[in-house]
This record gives C-alpha cells, sequence and structure tokens, in this order.
C-alpha cells in the first residue's frame, strides 16, 4: 500500500501565515467603493449637463403651410324688398260698394280689385247724356236758321241784280247780312256746346270706369285697408286701398355697407344671406348696385347695396331682416399661413445667413435651469405687427428639419381673412407646401 501524504489542516496554515501580514492596496475594499463613488457622480454630472442643455434649448410651435382657397367677405344686414310694388287707390270719392281680394291673394293685370257706389255716377252720365242730346238739337237748329238766313240772303242777291241794283235797300241788304252773320255764329256755338257735353260725358263715363279700380300689375295683394261700406274721400288725394307687389319669385335686399368696405364691393359680385326665421339656410344673391349717395346716422356712414334674390319657393317675405355676406376678392389654391406666423419673431438674436441659433438661458443658475419659466410669446417688442395692405415686405420664420433652427424668408402678403393670410413668394424653394412655420416660442418645460 502506498504511503498517505500528511495534509496541514487550516490551523496550520493561518499559523504559517500569521496575523500580521500587509494586504495590498487593490485588495482594500474602501478603494474598490471609492472608484463606485466617482464613476457615479461623474454618470450624474453627465446627465444633470445632459438635462440642463435640453431645458436650455427653446420649443417652437409650429404650423403647416398649406394650399388652399381665401375669400375676402364683407358683412352688412338690410330688410327684404319687392323688386317693384304698387300702391293702389281711388281717384274718386265715394262709398265702397264691394271687395272682391285679400291679402296674400295672386292678381292679374287688369283685374277688379274694389267696386264703389255708381248711384251717382249714373245719374251724373244719364244727364250728360241729355246735355249732349240738347246740344246736338242745338246745333241742327242753328244750322236749319243758318240756311235760312243764307237762302234769303240768295233771294235779295238775286232781285239785286235783276233790277240793277235799285231793289233792294241797302239797309234790307245789311240786314240779311247780319242775319247770315249771326246764323253762322249760332252754328259755331252749337257745335261747341256739343264738344263741351261730348266732353262731360267722356268725364263721367271716365269716372264711372275708376270706380271699378283694377291692378296695374300681376303681383300679390301686401296689404288691405278697406272693406265694404267704408267711405273713400279722395278730394285731397289718391286714398291707398291695396299694395300689390310684383311677382315674389324675385326679391331685393337692400343692405348698409360701411364706408370701410365699400371700396371691395362691386356690381357683379356674389353673395349669401341668412334670415331668422331660416337661420341655417343660406340664400345665395348677386350685387346688382351699390348708390354713390351716402346715409348718415348717428355719425355712421353707410352706402345701400343692392342685391337680386331668387325666392322660387316663396320661403322669404318682404320686409325680413338679413343678414348678408358678400364675396369681395376670392383667391384658389394659393399658400396660406395663419397670422400668428407672421407676427412672431424669434426671442434670441439671428445667427448669420438669417439662421437664428438657440441661445443660451438668461440666469445661468442652477435654479433657473431648474425651475420652468413661461411662455416666451414673441419678446421682442420691436416684432413685426400684421399689415392691412396687400403686397407689403414681411418676415418668417421656417423650422428647418435638417437643423432643428428657425430660418427667416422674406416673403410678400396677399389677401388676408384675419385668420389666414395669402403668401406670395419669388424663390419657391424658400417656402413651399408642407413646411412649418413658427407661430410661438416657448420656454422648455413649459407647458403647450
Amino acid at each position: 500500500m502506498p504511503k498517505e501524504k500528511n495534509t496541514p489542516s487550516p490551523e496550520a496554515i493561518q499559523a504559517l501565515l500569521g496575523d500580521n501580514l500587509q494586504r495590498r492596496w487593490w485588495q482594500s475594499p474602501t478603494v474598490w467603493m471609492g472608484v463606485a463613488t466617482v464613476v457615479l457622480a461623474a454618470g450624474g454630472y453627465a446627465w444633470w449637463s445632459a438635462k440642463a442643455a435640453a431645458n436650455a434649448k427653446p420649443l417652437y410651435v409650429t404650423e403647416v403651410v398649406k394650399r388652399g382657397d381665401l375669400a375676402l367677405t364683407v358683412s352688412a344686414n338690410g330688410t327684404l324688398q319687392p323688386t317693384r310694388t304698387v300702391n293702389i287707390g281711388s281717384e274718386l270719392s265715394g262709398t265702397v260698394r264691394s271687395v272682391l281680394v285679400d291679402v296674400n291673394d295672386r292678381v292679374k293685370k287688369g283685374q277688379v280689385l274694389v267696386e264703389l257706389d255708381t248711384a251717382k255716377l249714373d245719374a251724373q252720365l244719364g244727364r250728360s247724356r241729355a246735355n249732349l242730346a240738347a246740344a246736338q238739337a242745338g246745333l241742327g237748329q242753328a244750322q236749319a236758321t243758318l240756311r235760312e238766313a243764307q237762302a234769303s240772303m240768295q233771294r235779295l242777291q238775286e232781285v239785286q241784280r235783276i233790277s240793277g241794283g235799285q231793289l233792294p235797300s241797302a239797309a234790307e241788304m245789311d240786314t240779311a247780312t247780319a242775319s247770315l252773320d249771326k246764323a253762322k255764329a249760332g252754328v259755331e256755338s252749337a257745335k261747341a256746346a256739343v264738344a263741351d257735353a261730348k266732353a262731360s260725358l267722356v268725364t263721367v263715363e271716365t269716372d264711372l270706369s275708376k270706380a271699378a279700380i283694377k291692378s296695374p300689375i300681376d303681383g300679390v295683394v301686401l296689404s288691405r285697408s278697406v272693406d265694404p261700406g267704408n267711405a273713400v274721400a279722395a278730394s285731397l288725394q289718391a286714398v291707398t286701398l291695396f299694395m300689390v307687389a310684383e311677382d315674389l319669385s324675385r326679391l331685393r335686399l337692400e343692405v348698409a355697407v360701411d364706408e370701410a368696405d365699400v371700396g371691395s364691393v362691386q356690381q357683379g359680385q356674389s353673395a349669401s344671406f341668412t334670415v331668422s326665421a331660416y337661420p341655417a339656410r343660406n340664400y345665395p344673391a348677386n350685387v346688382t348696385r351699390v348708390d354713390y349717395g351716402a346715409t348718415k346716422t348717428d355719425n355712421v356712414v353707410t352706402y345701400v347695396a343692392r342685391l337680386d334674390v331668387q325666392n322660387d319657393d316663396l320661403s322669404l317675405r318682404p320686409g325680413m331682416t338679413a343678414s348678408a355676406t358678400i364675396n369681395a376678392t376670392e383667391r384658389k389654391n394659393v399658400l396660406l399661413v395663419p397670422n400668428a406666423a407672421l407676427r412672431f419673431t424669434p426671442a434670441t438674436a439671428a445667427g448669420p445667413q438669417g439662421k437664428s441659433g438657440a441661445g443660451k438661458p438668461q440666469g445661468g443658475g442652477l435654479v433657473d435651469q431648474i425651475m420652468p419659466r413661461g411662455p416666451a410669446r414673441n419678446r421682442n417688442p420691436n416684432g413685426a405687427r400684421e399689415s392691412t395692405q396687400a403686397g407689403q415686405e414681411r418676415k418668417l420664420w421656417v423650422l428647418r428639419q435638417a437643423n432643428g433652427q428657425p430660418e427667416m424668408v422674406p416673403v410678400r402678403t396677399g389677401l388676408t381673412d384675419g385668420r389666414m393670410t395669402e403668401i406670395l413668394v419669388k424663390d419657391a424653394a424658400q417656402l413651399k407646401e408642407g413646411d412649418a412655420v413658427i407661430t410661438d416660442q416657448r420656454a422648455a418645460g413649459a407647458d403647450a
């Protein structure tokens, strides 16, 4: 059998090494704890520095440039009126015998609306006819007297020829001549009497025809102010009995345009309007006239614009108050940006070539970097203001995706509706559809 080796025990090994043996530096736990602390501190500082740099970078609120249609509109209020209104009255005085139509009735030209009592007119007609007959009889008598005087004059002239001028006497010839002249005058007087009697008869017949009051146009009765049995007194002026409007399928809207907007309103422009009876319905209209004469009410100057309105379904009624919107100018498929983008200017100074850097936060302290700031809304007091004149040179700030920095783009403004503005650019590469224009600048960490 092989001889077993003697294995030293742990106690023997410890006794051999001894308790007073010195350890090396890398074997000390304290060293490694210090190294770990330094590494953690460096990492924390790096993270804090990155976060502070991110917080120092400004945040921009943007909107996308888009294409669309833009219209400049003018708002005005007015009332609907018929295209033509006729007040129908009576030229005669008398008592109303019958009324043949009522409000909302459709009437035709020549249709009888009211009949007056004609008893007095009938009597006057009979008297006028009798006067005419008497005048015609008087004319016949005067003509007979003239023929008699002419025959007597012819006999005397024959006697004078036969007697060689001896007979009759000069006095008899003078008497015969005077009788003849008198007869001729009597005929003329009788003719005048006949003409006067005829005129009187025509007058009475005209008055009698006017006793039946007729409509002068085709239309609809809007108002009625007469009833059977009413006395009509037309001695001073014609009494209005009915108001008749021409075809209500076409109406006229008269609106008051403010003096600041009248330069944009022209004949031929399209418009739309609403009425209180149908607030959800837009009615189309067209501008047909803009008055040059002004109307001044409470120191407010307005001009009347007339709009033609189709009313085929008769839903609109004369006298309704309407709120009209006139399409003064319209642009199709143009570049549009919000007006806020034209008012914006970055809070930091612009860098070279129109590019703006993020800048350093003011203060620089740890508290200032940690505490959130309020939104920086166009802190530049000299920032551009929105112009009301088209064609003015303006500035837009575009946030480029390549470097995340704002870039200034010069543009020329066109039409604006108060919210969006048309943009005109010489170089299409500077600003195009889909670009992000800056409308606001906020401090990092601030609520959007």
